[in-house]
């Protein structure tokens, strides 16, 4: 179903339009959203009118953000206008305008242009989550020992999170998958995000969470909670509509993670019933993790007033700044914006990032690798500015490193530092482990890290080993653990993939890379650049132009860039024993009972949970040493299946509070013990 003539409509006028139909519309309305989208034509007012026979038209009139927030812009010239079944067809067939919090997601995003995941991120965001923020954040997403040692490391990372909420396993926010900081958030607008003039904030301590915060969260959780139990077979404009309210609640109590959250979901509910291109259950189901885990945190009142997130991101002081630039990464969203962050460091070592995102495709993304920086009147432009550095006077910085770009804000050009001159050659000197360590145990990897917030760049030199699958199998320097370099975004026109193609038709190549670790993944590291290790005689050449680094997302390596010492062999080199003890693990199946739940429902579970498959499955994570895992999954379905009734054969406990709890008991559980695994894989 395409959506391009319809413009974006506000979640709340959406849920109010559902709201007002009576219970026989609502059982036709996903019937009548299914034809809407065809039926749009464009009018000479800017307007956009559906028919619905002769005497139904229903016309959109978007206001100046060109989405429609108000609910008389959507009219319907029926006689049960608006409460008629036409109007809240049209509105559930447009697609849902970006709420105004600062959530993060999760990427993914199919959000954010560095993951390709979930973001597509972002994704995937995503990447970020989504990049997969996916995670996410997230999540999204993104993405050991032995099987003994993971899970109890797992249990009590799970236990530790658990610990404080009245809800099983709401006490843990996502740790798993998480959209990528350039991402777009799922919440927040691109634009806004990128290049906004950035008024300075001073610091407030957290204060506790208000009684309606609370209440909203309660009510987001229970709303969150009837979505998990119908699943995507039966979530459909009408559950969807009930979290929409919920989510708008929890924006005016002043709670934009949580209905950023909410807005992720519903979104991934309509992208798996439309069976949308790139859309995953692994990410719909993290979507909910995230969700359920938030609510709980927030409904239980333990949490303070930063866990509710920020309507828009603060910028604070950060005086006079010295920074170089390392690389430059694009940036394209499936929830259509575009653009490019160059990441830079400060002379102590400190991170940051400048981003251009805004609305557009594949040409916005390629257009902004060589565009102005709008930053204190700076003349140099992103592909510069990756080679280059600035001094500014002024600067406004984000709790994440972004650079904002306000009136005070002075800028002028100094001369770029190559990768082997300080501060950047600290990111390659520090022993990969150690590095690793610090990013899935500081923010990244906290519950209480908002969404969106990705983990830092990692530098490693490398020696290429050879291509598995759409990876570059490599060996770190120093007898290190073998890595996966993973194409950052596999958008064909992006010259990702093709570069690590390259790559991986010379064994041998000693490579210098920074990249962002994939948290989802075992041992995976995304490439954003490249380039060639001091004192190697196998390694690559670069044009002095390019200042002894290429930018996987937009420069192309041709066959005189590398040596002579490494030609391309006739056949690829094929790695195939590569250690992955993510896949080894028989967590998979746990992950396959709760992407279950989330696409049929409590009843699929429940059906999960009868026969000898339940026997089998809880028998091999004990087997693995998974026991913890093995108690969750029982629990999962026992509680789906359990549907107590009256002596009238009425249900006596309709409530799917008691199923939410345990599914999210077993995924906070499934993400620790994932995430343990994927530490052990890095040492």
């Amino acid at each position: 179903m395409s959506t391009e003539l319809l413009p974006p409509v506000a979640p709340d006028v959406l849920a109010d339009a559902v709201e007002r139909l009576s219970a026989r519309l609502r059982k036709k309305l996903d019937a009548a959203i299914a034809g809407c989208a065809d039926r749009a034509a464009a009018a000479a007012d800017g307007s956009v009118e559906v028919r619905f026979g002769e005497d139904a038209t229903v016309t959109l009139r978007p206001g100046p953000s060109g989405a429609v927030t108000r609910a008389e812009q959507a009219v319907c010239t029926c006689l049960l206008a608006p409460r008629c079944l036409h109007r809240a067809a049209v509105l559930g067939a447009a697609p849902l305008s970006d709420g105004e919090g600062d959530a993060g997601e999760e990427p993914d995003a199919g959000t954010s242009g560095t993951g390709g995941t979930g973001t597509g991120e972002a994704a995937d965001s995503g990447e970020s989550g989504g990049t997969g923020t996916s995670g996410a954040a997230g999540a999204g997403g993104a993405s050991g020992t032995g099987s003994g040692t993971s899970e109890a490391s797992g249990a009590h990372t799970g236990a530790r999170a658990l610990e404080g909420s009245p809800i099983a396993g709401g006490g843990a926010a996502s740790s798993a998958s998480r959209p990528t900081a350039e991402a777009p958030s799922a919440g927040e607008s691109p634009v806004r995000a990128s290049a906004e003039a950035a008024t300075p904030a001073a610091p407030t301590a957290p204060t506790a969470l208000t009684a309606a915060q609370v209440r909203a969260a309660a009510a987001l959780w229970d709303a969150a909670a009837e979505a998990l139990s119908a699943g995507v077979t039966a979530g459909g404009a009408v559950v969807q509509a009930e979290l929409l309210r919920a989510a708008h609640t929890a924006r005016l109590a002043g709670l934009p993670r949580a209905e950023a959250a909410a807005l992720r979901v519903v979104r991934g509910l309509r992208a798996a019933r439309q069976r949308s291109e790139g859309q995953r259950l692994g990410d719909l189901a993290d979507a909910f993790r995230v969700l359920l885990a938030g609510a709980a945190r927030l409904a239980s009142g333990s949490a303070g007033a930063g866990a509710a997130g920020s309507a828009r991101r603060v910028y604070e002081q950060g005086g006079s700044l010295r920074v170089y630039g390392l690389c430059r990464e694009p940036v394209l969203s499936a929830t259509g914006y575009g653009g490019v962050t160059t990441h830079l460091v400060g002379a102590d070592g400190a991170g940051y990032t400048v981003s251009d995102v805004r609305p557009g495709g594949l040409a916005r993304v390629k257009g902004a690798g060589s565009a102005s920086v709008a930053l204190g009147g700076a003349v140099l432009d992103h592909a510069g500015l990756a080679r280059g550095g600035l001094r500014i006077v002024g600067a406004t910085v984000s709790a994440d490193g972004r650079l904002g770009a306000g009136r005070g804000v002075g800028a002028t050009p100094l001369r770029g530092v190559d990768w082997s001159e300080e501060p950047a050659a600290a990111l390659f000197a520090r022993p990969v482990r150690e590095a690793m360590a610090d990013v899935l145990g500081d923010g990244a990897a906290d519950a209480g890290a908002p969404e969106g917030t990705a983990p830092r760049l990692l530098g490693c030199d490398v020696e290429v080993l050879g291509a598995a699958g759409d990876c570059v199998v490599v060996r770190v320097a120093g007898d290190g653990p073998l890595l996966r370099l993973r194409p950052a975004h596999f958008h064909p026109e992006l010259p990702h993939a093709v570069n690590l193609r390259r790559i991986a038709e010379h064994p041998g190549l000693a490579l210098r890379v920074l990249g962002r670790p994939d948290l989802d993944r075992a041992a995976t590291l995304r490439p954003l650049a490249v380039g060639p290790v001091p004192g190697a005689s196998a390694t690559l050449r670069l044009p002095d132009g390019w200042k002894g680094r290429a930018d996987l997302g937009y420069d192309r390596l041709q066959g005189e860039h590398f040596p002579r010492e490494t030609e391309p062999a006739a056949v690829c080199g094929t790695v195939t024993a590569v250690p992955d003890p993510l896949a080894d693990a028989p967590l998979w199946r746990v992950r396959r009972l709760l992407e279950t739940g989330v696409a049929g429902g409590r009843r699929a579970v429940a059906e999960a949970g009868r026969g000898s498959d339940a026997a089998s499955l809880v028998a091999r994570l004990t087997r693995a040493g998974l026991g913890g895992a093995a108690r969750l999954a029982q629990a999962l379905t026992a509680e789906a299946g359990r549907r107590p009734r009256d002596a009238f054969g009425r249900l006596s406990d309709a409530s799917a509070d008691g199923y939410a709890r345990a599914w999210l008991a077993s995924a906070v559980h499934l993400a620790a013990a994932e995430r343990s695994l994927v530490a052990a894989s890095w040492s």
